[in-house]
């Protein structure tokens, strides 16, 4: 049992075009402030990320943000959080968030949502983390996603243990306890097996 204390969301700076993300985002953020967890996040005031961070703080929860300082020089910041850390880069901006945090979720966004999810998913397979990653797949947004994540596994360039390390569940609930029960693979030295069956 993997013990959780944050929880990082991955999410647009949009709302995107259907209302229940929006919904399902300040859902998520409350979700996570009644059973105690803090969230860290992306910093920002806009979009998704401005409604799970309203939820979490709507009931009292802990709201860490990341934002590098060039979106917050354009206002982009939230001045309602707990703590909003100012870094240089983006790439300072993600390593952080995944210092500060236990588990992932992904909600639905755009590229800088899947650059997020899939660095921190690399980051998984190759063992710099042993931290869980899972998709809320809200209304079925992630439904294309899985199944190139699908065709990669079939196609040989992603291992069946690995494709297995993304966890998705439709309801809150049942991810975070998905997150909870993730135990990474153990593969080994995957990296070498890899080369020596390339040779």
């Amino acid at each position: 049992m993997n013990e959780l204390r944050r929880i990082c969301v991955y999410c647009g700076a949009n709302p995107g075009s259907d209302p229940c993300f929006r919904e399902a985002a300040w859902q998520l953020g409350a979700y996570l402030g009644l059973q105690g967890l803090g969230l860290v996040y992306g910093g920002g005031n806009v979009g998704l990320m401005a409604a799970v961070a309203d939820g979490a703080l709507s009931v009292g929860g802990e709201v860490i943000g990341v934002i590098p300082h060039a979106l917050m020089q354009k206002e982009l910041g939230h001045r309602g959080v707990t703590k909003l850390f100012e870094v240089g880069s983006m790439h300072e901006r993600k390593a952080l968030m995944v210092d500060l945090s236990d588990a992932f979720i992904a909600l639905p966004g755009g590229y800088g949502t899947l650059d997020e999810l899939f660095e921190t998913l690399t980051w998984l397979q190759l063992e710099f983390h042993r931290k869980p990653v899972g998709l809320l797949n809200v209304a079925g947004f992630f439904d294309g996603l899985l199944a190139f994540v699908a065709h990669l596994r079939e196609s040989g360039f992603v291992k069946p243990e690995h494709a297995a390390c993304l966890l998705v569940e439709s309801d809150a609930a049942a991810l975070l306890s998905a997150l909870r029960t993730f135990a990474p693979p153990q593969l080994g030295k995957w990296m070498e097996k890899l080369a020596a069956e390339t040779r």
